[in-house]
């Protein structure tokens, strides 16, 4: 995105007022517990210091709504791969709010999300170096393993069948927790609360003082802004969702039409265009949150003629029709989890009780464990800004959970983010008494037919990314089952397919996918002064900010930061220093 030097400032010039359109998303955004406390700023400030404005208002248009805190320095904690006790490094941050651009980039330069905390390993020193993983669905062909997944789920849905001594181990992720031990170590020992609402009236104050200069008044923006701003504190304190929003409430199984009869193509072809219109009709506002049921495929998928001479579709082999009298009845709906949609308040308790047991189960913690805020925290909590382009997906963008509902109660739940680029996993979860479903590869071939399925609107919209594949663990190395895919390189952030990478992978943890020796970062920082700083009521250029600072870590740890976010990132993305 191209950035007009007015925007920006040059060096010498004082810093820039923040926008209208800053202020309302903040005041709209969820509280979340910061890792270093937020002293409240003192009112009065804005007097004691002469800001001028540089270019039109227009130019704030272009500015991202992204705040993100930097916590410098490395840490060494508990690895959640290998269990050493201090092997594990990264750098991480808190993101307060983050468009689903600023995140896809990120991703696509080794970073990732646990709730609102945005980490990336320090791969060159960490004990399990750990690489993004990206499939291609749209060349992607099921293995005869992921076929023998599908037969065992249609099986088991059409006559009940359960499979017996071939049952193999379930890939499994460590828990949230373990995938940044130290920094949930101590996000729980500092019980600090950051004030949002202070950072929204800090803007707020900005805003009014430049409108004065222009004699306009704000008051009708004030309301709206104090309306939204009440529900700052709810969703991370207690844990339960928020503000209600509207939405089309999906039928409850067992009602309706049974949508696992293979009725004839034609008469089949007729119901799918009416459910398609009429949820169209009851989401007018064109996030279609609803379920896709087993023996029925996505509407922007249609039937293709099968021939004897071409293997089968994943969406062939996982919308294979069922027999009228089918054993069970599987549902996969989509829900957005923030801002939490009706869908999501209403199942809620529902799905925090399947990740109890999981957790429980699976990962051995304790009954007192598992609390309904550390759920929230961890796989509801989400610093992605929902958007709806109308060009993007019907959903929309932003952060969802997959529940699946097996016989009108949930059986599962797949955490994920929908961005420009991609469907990104954040996790999964599920009732253990159906670990013989191997859901975890079920859930996957789902995932990757839904990116199939949104590409077909939004072409841009092409890759599943799959979290981080880790070589050295021997149970995180199933992901590279799922092929095509490509592994992101460490050093120049480039995609190398997973086939070129392997043989490297083997004689050492950490490796340089790229064989060009002059390949250096496109992405990386080449100037850092136009990095963006939110610092005492005002937005300036980190040329500016710098002039004002005495302490030399702060340089340091600025340029930290801006070397792992990259040029355009950190010219986009508010970074908060106090």
């Amino acid at each position: 995105m191209a950035r007009a030097a007015s925007a920006c400032g040059t060096p010498g010039e004082p810093g820039l007022r923040a926008p209208e359109q800053l202020r309302a998303r903040l005041g709209d955004s969820q509280a979340a517990r910061s890792i270093v406390g937020w002293r409240r700023r003192r009112r009065g400030w804005a007097g004691s210091r002469r800001v001028w404005r540089v270019g039109a208002m227009a130019s704030w248009a272009a500015l991202s709504p992204s705040i993100v805190e930097y916590f410098e320095g490395e840490d060494s904690y508990r690895c959640g791969y290998c269990k050493n006790e201090s092997g594990s490094r990264s750098n991480g941050m808190w993101a307060h709010s983050m468009t689903v651009q600023d995140y896809q980039d990120l991703i696509d330069r080794g970073w990732r999300r646990s709730g609102k905390y945005v980490y990336k390993p320090v791969m060159n020193q960490t004990c399990c170096p750990q690489y993004t993983i990206r499939c291609r669905p749209l060349q992607f062909q099921p293995s005869k393993s992921h076929k023998k997944v599908l037969k065992k789920m249609l099986k088991f849905l059409a006559k009940g069948e359960i499979s017996k001594g071939n049952c193999e181990d379930e890939p499994m992720e460590p828990s949230m927790e373990e995938t940044v031990a130290g920094d949930f170590a101590l996000i729980n020992k500092l019980d600090i609360q950051c004030d949002l609402k202070t950072l929204s009236d800090d803007l707020k104050e900005s805003f009014e003082s430049e409108e004065k200069k222009k004699g306009k008044s704000p008051k009708k923006e004030e309301s709206k802004e104090l309306i939204q701003s009440q529900h700052i504190e709810e969703k991370l304190g207690s844990g339960e969702p928020s503000h209600p929003i509207k939405m089309h409430m999906v039928p409850k199984p067992g009602k309706g039409a049974d949508l696992s009869k293979p009725p004839c193509r034609k008469a089949k072809e007729i119901r799918k265009e009416r459910k398609r219109l009429k949820l169209m009709q009851q989401n007018p506002a064109g996030e279609l949150e609803g379920f896709q049921a087993q023996g029925e495929p996505p509407s922007l998928f249609p039937p293709k003629a099968n021939k004897s001479n071409q293997p089968k579709s994943l969406e062939d082999l996982i919308f294979e029709s069922l027999p009228e009298n089918a054993s069970h009845k599987l549902e996969v709906r989509v829900v957005r989890s923030s801002p939490p949609s009706s869908q999501f308040k209403a199942t809620f308790q529902e799905s925090y009780q399947v990740y109890k047991r999981y957790q429980m189960v699976i990962h051995k913690d304790p009954p007192d464990k598992p609390t309904v805020s550390q759920f929230t925290r961890f796989l509801c909590s989400s610093p992605l800004e929902a958007e709806n382009p109308p060009h993007g997906p019907d959903c929309g963008y932003g952060s969802f959970h997959q529940q699946y509902w097996l016989d009108g109660r949930i059986i599962a739940v797949g955490v994920i983010d929908i961005l420009p680029s991609c469907v990104s996993s954040v996790y999964l979860y599920y009732d253990p008494d159906y670990s013989f479903l191997s859901l975890g590869v079920y859930s996957a071939l789902r995932e990757i037919g839904f990116t199939r399925q949104l590409h077909q609107k939004t072409s841009q919209l092409s890759y599943y990314y799959m979290g981080f594949y880790i070589h050295s663990c021997p149970k995180m190395k199933y992901k590279g089952q799922y092929r095509p895919s490509d592994l992101l390189c460490p050093e120049t952030y480039v995609w190398v397919p997973i086939e070129q990478c392997l043989s490297s992978l083997d004689n050492s943890k950490y490796c340089r996918f790229n064989q060009d020796p002059e390949a250096v970062d496109e992405g990386r920082s080449k100037e850092p002064d136009r990095l963006q700083v939110f610092h005492k009521k005002a937005i300036m250029p980190y040329g500016v900010y710098k002039k004002q600072q005495k302490d030399p870590s702060e340089e340091a740890a600025v340029l930290q930061y801006a070397g792992l976010v990259g040029q355009a990132c950190s010219e986009r993305m508010l970074l908060l220093r106090n």
